[in-house]
């Protein structure tokens, strides 16, 4: 009987340090599976980080198009020149802001198509004295800017484009008391709702775009203490 006891009692500890046995190797087996998991997750997250193919940031807005080339500014009317409308309704523009410069530099150019004032300020009033035959029918859009243009020559305006910030209507000021030398439309960039940078302004005749200029806006203030040749410099960058 005792025999028997022992037999039993040798068989129970025999399954019992099997049983630890098999545990342990449970365990090992589990931790390189954590592991390769915790690695695959850390991976996906580096691969899906915005930026372009060479790892740098993409300048990008919520339209969706890239601006794969910096904005530059010119001072120069981009004529848009198709079949269906005649960029010679607009023979030049003027262009003045109430919050810097003078007549002495930026607000005291002629309209021109190739020497318009193009910085300005949030906040600012900005005045249009168009060079036209037209005495109504011109529209200004003010947009974010986005390098490509020829997007305007298609393009179906809109309060609802996702880069509109505002438009401003051109009409003949035969009210005024010398129409010759007065606006004829004016408009502001709130501050509260947009932000400083490059704009485009697209000139419309009849809902079509006939001329684009690269302007671009600083904070409220920025350009205060700016000398007439710093402003001129900055004109051309």
């Amino acid at each position: 009987m005792r025999k028997n006891n022992r037999f039993f009692g040798t068989l129970l500890t025999v399954g019992m340090i099997l049983a630890l046995a098999a545990c342990g190797k449970g365990d090992d087996t589990d931790k390189p599976a954590d592991a390769g998991q915790t690695t695959q997750q850390s991976s996906s997250a580096e691969t899906d980080k915005p930026g372009d193919d060479n790892g740098g940031d993409t300048n990008s807005d919520p339209s969706g198009y890239k601006l794969t080339v910096p904005a530059k500014l010119t001072g120069k009317l981009n004529l848009i020149e198709l079949d269906d409308r005649d960029p010679s309704v607009l023979r030049g523009v003027k262009t003045m802001g109430n919050s810097f410069g003078s007549q002495e530099d930026i607000n005291g150019k002629d309209p021109s198509l190739d020497d318009v004032r193009c910085i300005f300020g949030l906040n600012e009033w900005v005045e249009f004295y168009p060079d036209t035959d037209k005495e109504s029918g011109i529209r200004v859009w003010i947009l974010k800017h986005r390098d490509d243009h020829e997007y305007y020559a298609d393009c179906k305006f809109s309060d609802l484009m996702p880069d509109f910030a505002t438009y401003c209507d051109l009409h003949y000021p035969e009210d005024a008391e010398d129409p010759l030398e007065w606006y004829w439309g004016s408009f502001y960039l709130n501050p509260d709702e947009c932000e400083p940078g490059y704009y485009d302004f697209v000139f419309t005749y009849e809902g079509k775009a006939i001329a684009t200029l690269v302007t671009r806006f600083y904070n409220d203030g920025e350009m205060n203490d700016k000398s007439g040749a710093e402003l001129e410099s900055l004109m051309h960058e």
